[in-house]
């Protein structure tokens, strides 16, 4: 069956972004590019463009191009601002505070597409090769479970809290050698979490996340030099 321009564009899209051609936060080509590359008009393009962005894969900036990631909320001086102030462990505890509750809406009004991509996410992390690839999909698995919630305004502040988590220096609380061993705990968190949120059990939903954020801050924070 022969996809349509648009469907395949989309698909050609999502296969390099998730197979870390273009990073999170890195700048996709111009679009004349792009439609050279994939081989497809730029209607078509256009279209799949609309698609990644309204699944918060990409965002634009008028003048400055099309970047892999969530857009940032606010303005870039409001958001450097509140980066150079605040540290990892504020950011771990505003995580704490917000995503639980993340998880118990999206336990009620997930749909099963959102569930689908949310056990997507995790495959993604389990087939990693690289801490960038590895967060790509983490990220995306968190900012999934956030829009499964459908609270828009909440959604806003998990992209402004993301992106200030991004501009902390996060490169020297690990090591960027390895991706994490199947063991890790991040792996049956997350399983365990999706299946709270595909069973509606709300309570369990955010009692999880929670836990799976104290597990993340624990192993952050014990990688810190002034940690003891």
């Amino acid at each position: 069956m022969t996809l349509h321009p648009s469907d395949r564009a989309l698909a050609q899209m999502r296969r390099m972004i998730e197979e870390g051609d273009y990073p999170l936060n890195s700048r996709l080509p111009p679009e004349r590019e792009l439609c050279t590359l994939l081989g497809v008009p730029r209607t078509a393009l256009r279209r799949a463009l609309a698609t990644l962005e309204a699944e918060g894969q990409i965002w634009r900036h008028v003048g400055k191009g099309t970047f892999v990631g969530s857009p940032p909320t606010g303005t870039d001086g409001d958001l450097s601002g509140i980066a150079a102030r605040t540290n990892p462990a504020e950011v771990m505890q505003a995580r704490q505070t917000i995503e639980p509750e993340l998880a118990r809406l999206a336990a009620l009004n997930a749909t099963s597409a959102d569930i689908e991509e949310m056990r997507r996410c995790v495959r993604g992390t389990l087939q990693a090769r690289e801490w960038r690839t590895y967060e790509m999909w983490d990220h995306r698995l968190h900012r999934a479970i956030a829009r499964a919630g459908g609270n828009t305004c909440l959604v806003a502040l998990f992209d402004m809290l993301n992106t200030v988590r991004r501009a902390v220096t996060w490169g020297r609380l690990r090591n960027y050698d390895l991706t994490p061993d199947h063991s890790h705990h991040s792996f049956a968190d997350h399983e365990r979490l999706i299946d709270a949120i595909a069973n509606r059990d709300t309570e369990r939903a955010a009692a999880l996340m929670r836990d799976h954020l104290r597990n993340v801050r624990r192993g952050l924070l014990q990688s810190m030099p002034d940690s003891g």
